[in-house]
């Protein structure tokens, strides 16, 4: 066979070929057509370096924040409690055995404190007043994340793009909740907050926090918070990813805090 059959069949093969990895990298960097939702910052306060944020939420107007204990940190502890404005501490109300336990997201829902821990599969429920254990409970998947509410019934997630929906009476699965941005499924959704009829999540080791449709699971926008992550590092460079947020639905402000972050932010969104 002559070459010039060869030349031409390799010519074309060639061609096809990079009109395939031009079209492939042209869909990666596709930019996301979720929109930007704007945001007005209005003050700081101190927080504790050594709290390892899992879970963040107001209740009857104080801040409380749970947090988990990991062993390449030692000053860590699983615990819960109210965070004082002027110090950053947390004022302990329940304690885990760090041993047994990791702390993750909590929520209050009719008078009781529901808890997650992370790969043990357990969750526990206290006395909202006296933060008396009174039950605990197996919930589905292998890990326990963030943990929020709706006013009637308990959300949670477990690190992929799946939330799920609990009965806070027996605690069964009501529904799940596949969560998606622009089509694609977006997983590692951590600590939750219901803020106006919506779902905010952050997404681990970013610095966005996403908006959720409760209903269809779309990605209906998202803050980017960089700046506020990289002030942390600069001010304490152990500061590692952003977790935590917190509603005041009486002055409509949103607290948001990062694992061993210097500060905790407050802000206004544009929803």
């Amino acid at each position: 066979m002559s070459l010039r059959p060869i030349l031409f069949f390799l010519i074309l093969f060639v061609f096809f070929a990079s009109r395939c990895n031009n079209d492939k990298s042209v869909l990666n960097t596709k930019k996301s057509n979720v929109p930007n939702i704007s945001f007005t910052f209005v003050n700081s306060f101190p927080h504790d370096t050594n709290s390892f944020t899992e879970g963040f939420l107001i209740y009857k107007g104080e801040l409380y924040e749970s947090t988990g204990a990991t062993e390449s940190l030692p000053q860590t502890k699983s615990l819960f409690g109210i965070v004082d404005s002027i110090t950053g501490k947390i004022n302990v109300k329940v304690i885990l055995d760090s041993e047994k336990y990791f702390g993750e997201g909590i929520t209050f829902l009719n008078g009781k404190v529901y808890q997650l821990t992370y790969k043990t599969k357990i969750g526990f429920i206290y006395d909202a007043t006296t933060f008396k254990k009174i039950g605990q409970f197996v919930f589905p998947g292998e890990e326990g994340w963030g943990l929020t509410t709706d006013g009637t019934n308990l959300i949670m997630s477990n690190g992929t793009n799946v939330l799920t929906v609990l009965d806070p009476i027996n605690l069964q699965t009501i529904k799940t909740i596949s969560v998606s941005e622009d089509g694609f499924a977006l997983d590692n959704l951590n600590e939750l907050e219901f803020i106006n009829n919506f779902i905010y999540a952050n997404v681990w080791q970013t610095n966005f926090i996403v908006k959720i449709d409760p209903i269809s699971g779309k990605v209906l926008g998202k803050l980017d918070l960089t700046q506020f992550a990289e002030e942390s590092k600069r001010i304490f460079p152990g500061s590692l990813e952003m977790n935590g947020i917190a509603f005041d639905s009486v002055s409509n402000k949103i607290y948001v805090t990062g694992k061993l972050w210097p500060k905790i932010y407050q802000f206004k969104f544009n929803y």
